[in-house]
């Protein structure tokens, strides 16, 4: 796995740039030994649904507590899973929160993954107590890059987040597993309910396929073996209610019958795993004559 820095021209969804990057050299872990500054923004890889974890105090380099610097939190993603397919880079913050008499100035954030998986950016500190970094995400090749790919299958799954912050006194405090996320590969559902029009009572057929992000081989493939519903909503009505769950095939395709009793929607609804994230078809809708 591998980093990759998206051309200028092509940064158009990337977030606005984060103020004072520097490079905190430091032990690199799994596949990624150096850390690099973008173009505004630090591009580096992954993350999705914030979880703090006890909070750190004292020095970076020592085990007793030194001043009153503490590292209460962090959240990725505004608390949202980080989903990637395979077309976009996907971009989110992690904001790390803390304290100090003094007042916090500046973060190292390290992501860590599965199978080695790590990344790192830095950024100043927005406030006295919150700093807030910038991530890239990209599973998909970039025309003329020799390494364009940052994830890989393996990657998806929990992450963990390190945070190193500076205060504007010069203490420093590490804090290891300051929160987690998940990072999913992105899923996509298709319905057909067949036949239309139909005689109030019939039966109907409504198939489907379920795909998710093959990150690599940058295409969609079928998802076997995952329980998905089959949803309803009658014409005029504004909510979806579940009347069947079925099983995907082998290559992903989803197939069932039901009777046919008033005119609406049928969609098929998967609400996402631990590595990849949940999807809804677009409602097909059948006219049921009585």
């Amino acid at each position: 796995m591998s980093r990759f820095t998206a051309p200028p021209g092509d940064r158009d969804d990337i977030a606005p740039p984060v103020p004072s990057a520097r490079a905190l050299q430091r032990g690199s872990v799994g596949r990624v030994t150096s850390r690099g500054v973008v173009v505004g923004a630090v591009a580096v890889l992954l993350a999705g649904v914030g979880a703090s974890a006890d909070a750190a105090s004292g020095p970076a380099s020592g085990g007793t507590a030194s001043g009153d610097a503490v590292v209460s939190g962090a959240v990725v993603d505004s608390g949202h899973d980080v989903i990637v397919g395979t077309t976009h880079n996907v971009v989110f913050p992690v904001t790390v929160s803390g304290s100090d008499d003094s007042g916090l100035s500046f973060a190292d954030v390290d992501l860590k993954g599965p199978h080695g998986g790590f990344y790192t950016t830095d950024a100043s500190c927005e406030t006295a107590t919150a700093c807030t970094t910038v991530f890239t995400v990209n599973a998909h090749p970039a025309p003329g890059s020799d390494d364009p790919v940052d994830l890989a299958n393996a990657d998806a799954g929990t992450w963990s987040v390190d945070a190193l912050v500076d205060t504007n006194d010069g203490d420093s405090v590490f804090a290891p597993g300051v929160a987690s996320f998940h990072l999913k590969r992105a899923a996509r559902l298709t319905v057909d309910a067949t036949p239309e029009p139909v005689a109030k009572g019939s039966r109907i057929t409504v198939t489907g396929k379920l795909a998710r992000a093959n990150w690599d081989t940058y295409r969609y493939a079928g998802y076997a073996g995952r329980a998905v519903e089959l949803q309803f909503r009658p014409k005029g009505g504004s909510t979806y209610t579940t009347v069947a769950t079925v099983t995907t095939s082998a290559t992903g395709t989803l197939r069932t019958t039901v009777k046919a009793v008033k005119d609406g929607y049928w969609r098929w609804n998967f609400t996402g795993s631990t590595t990849t994230g949940p999807a809804k078809a677009t409602g097909d809708y059948v006219d049921v004559r009585p």
